[in-house]
């Protein structure tokens, strides 16, 4: 995988910029945006389709919220005294939540309310799919009118028949009811504070009201009944305890009266006997006040419990009652819209991304050096009048638009290759035959007369004779008779600068043969001093067949100086122009560099030379 991301952006180290190399840079960005404003804006429709699709299928649902406070009691034997830590901690908070949350307080707030039985209650929230699409069909087909056709449209696609009633037993009733009580309702601590949020969430929002207030009502309640409970158990053990203790106590003092009347040390038993002593009177007398004391404790006690019994309070009061809301908690349809666009982007980006790194075709000179390790002379942009194979005479209608200006660069790059000899004879190829090719040749031909060189464009692509049929009128030979020697077969172009030998001679005179080709070229090259229509010519451009109309067909471009490979920008893949590069260099054929095509994201230095100049034409122009 990083070797798939480095062949698309490959790291840039300092070195490397400091040398002049091309980096990620706000044109690549900007670029990769433009050639992918398809997919991202159908990630983006997407979302909003989805996110249009929740808001008509949802229903409304109202969250009513009621608030209670839990307060801390000051215990009976601590109220008087010195200071008291009356703070609870967040364990003690929290476990007067779970019993809000508890099925106990459901249960009393189900059957208080007789919510099993209640239709509104017990109606899912969130649809089913099939559901969603459903409730849509009944409401596109609801608004096409009420008539025949519409209602047999709904009774064929099943929207007219009711959903069949599922029956449930009691058991499953009550569980229901159980279940959807406690994922609507919603219990949380405001802050640090002792305050307590009861919030629950209803399609009605007076039932959603009800609901938090009688579940805030049931939790104080069942503390109440809580600790008069507990009181009356304490109660009830308190009562059995006084009846023990006012026995030991009246047996305490029993025995201390009757070791009183009889003025002796002992109750039984002879004085001074050793055996079996017996406690003395202050003894007694002391338990006996001891049980009096631990009587009265209790009987203090139980005196408490009963006021409690009779009048209990709860450590929970209700501060904030629920009220009925007024506008619906869910869905909210500018958030959901909101979310879809962010999330259409995201998914839009990243969809593109993944879509640009397994994208093999060309689509820059760096590509082109990284993955063929050679030079891009050009990249030219969409001519203006968009045609199959390209506009043959764009240099010519529009001489300082941007594809013109783009290819008098290239022009300066392909004359600026290192040569041996002055360049005279230039080939360009392609790997398909859909290619713009032709209209390069033709255009670049155009360019070398409008400098005054005698240009002569060769049409040796046999197989699809683009340019032969497009500056000559014609491809087959008919009404053609070639002459010898084979210069007599040139003719001048329709309307053009430059002449053109058609496909026809090439073919018939077997000038794909490499040694045949290069006794033609040294014949037009060295002219006929005799004849001035038979002057020597300054460049001859070559129009080689593709790749995929053969590569033995390209043996030729060895005669040649060197050889231009025009590629197309987003379609001409890898693999392909490597091949092609391959086979061109296995026959020893110079290759000057790739002329990038309908290159849609330029980069910044070719476009930077297409405007400038475009603008100074323009200037010129005027």
């Amino acid at each position: 995988m990083n070797r798939l991301f480095a062949n698309q952006w490959p790291v840039v180290t300092d070195q490397q910029a400091s040398a002049g190399q091309e980096f990620i840079g706000l044109s690549d960005i900007t670029g990769f945006l433009r050639h992918y404003v398809g997919t991202i804006t159908a990630c983006l429709a997407a979302a909003f389709l989805v996110a249009w699709f929740y808001n008509l299928t949802t229903d409304p649902v109202f969250t009513a919220s009621a608030q209670i406070l839990i307060e801390p009691k000051l215990p009976q034997h601590l109220q008087e005294g010195g200071e008291v830590n009356l703070s609870l901690d967040t364990a003690q908070v929290e476990s007067q939540i779970a019993v809000m949350q508890s099925e106990k307080i459901a249960s009393m707030v189900i059957d208080q309310l007789k919510l099993v039985d209640d239709p509104k209650f017990n109606q899912p929230e969130a649809p089913t799919l099939p559901e969603r699409f459903k409730k849509v069909g009944k409401i596109l087909v609801g608004a096409l009118g009420n008539g025949t056709w519409a209602t047999s449209l709904q009774r064929h696609l099943g929207l007219s028949e009711p959903d069949a009633p599922v029956t449930l037993t009691e058991y499953q009733k009550s569980r229901r009811s159980m279940s959807i009580f406690r994922n609507d309702l919603d219990i949380r601590r405001v802050g640090v504070s002792y305050a307590i949020d009861i919030s629950f969430t209803s399609a009605d929002p007076e039932g959603a009201a009800n609901i938090a207030n009688a579940t805030a009502n049931a939790f104080v309640h069942e503390q109440i009944d809580t600790k008069a409970e507990a009181a009356k158990e304490g109660g009830a053990w308190l009562e059995k305890r006084l009846q023990q203790l006012r026995t030991q106590m009246n047996e305490a003092r029993a025995r201390a009266q009757e070791f009183r009347s009889r003025h002796d040390y002992s109750v039984s038993g002879e004085a001074g006997d050793g055996i079996n002593p017996e406690p003395t009177l202050e003894e007694l007398e002391v338990t006996a006040d001891t049980y009096q004391k631990i009587y009265e404790s209790f009987l203090q006690a139980y005196t408490n419990s009963v006021s409690q019994q009779s009048y209990p309070v709860a450590d929970a009061r209700v501060i904030t009652a629920a009220t009925a809301p007024l506008s619906p908690s869910a869905p909210k349809p500018k958030l959901v819209l909101a979310f879809a666009a962010v999330a259409g982007l995201i998914l839009g980006i990243g969809v593109s991304f993944v879509r640009h790194s397994f994208d093999w075709t060309i689509r820059s000179p760096r590509h082109i050096r990284d993955n063929l390790g050679m030079e891009c002379v050009g990249e030219l942009p969409p001519t203006s009048k968009r045609r199959e194979f390209g506009n043959v005479d764009e240099v010519t209608r529009h001489p300082w638009s941007r594809y013109s200006q783009s290819l008098r660069k290239a022009r300066t790059e392909i004359s600026l290759a290192e040569t041996s000899n002055p360049m005279k004879f230039l080939g360009l190829t392609a790997v398909s035959n859909n290619s713009q090719k032709s209209a390069v040749a033709s255009n670049l031909a155009t360019l070398y007369s409008m400098s005054g060189l005698k240009t002569l464009v060769i049409d040796a692509d046999v197989r699809r004779p683009t340019t032969t049929t497009r500056l000559i009128g014609r491809s087959d030979g008919l009404g053609m008779e070639c002459q010898n020697p084979v210069r007599y077969n040139i003719v001048r172009a329709l309307g053009r600068r430059f002449d053109v030998l058609s496909s026809f001679v090439v073919e018939s005179r077997d000038l794909l043969v490499p040694r045949n080709m290069q006794a033609f070229l040294s014949e037009v090259t060295a002219g006929d001093p005799a004849a001035q229509e038979l002057a020597a010519y300054d460049i001859v451009i070559v129009d080689l067949p593709t790749l995929e109309s053969g590569p033995d067909d390209l043996v030729v471009g060895s005669v040649l100086d060197g050889v231009v490979v025009v590629a197309e920008w987003g379609k001409t893949h890898v693999d392909t122009l490597r091949e092609l590069v391959r086979t061109l260099q296995a026959s020893r054929t110079k290759i000057f560099g790739v002329l990038l095509t309908n290159a849609r994201a330029m980069t910044s230095k070719y476009r930077e030379v297409a405007t400038s100049h475009g603008a100074f034409g323009s200037r010129q122009s005027v």
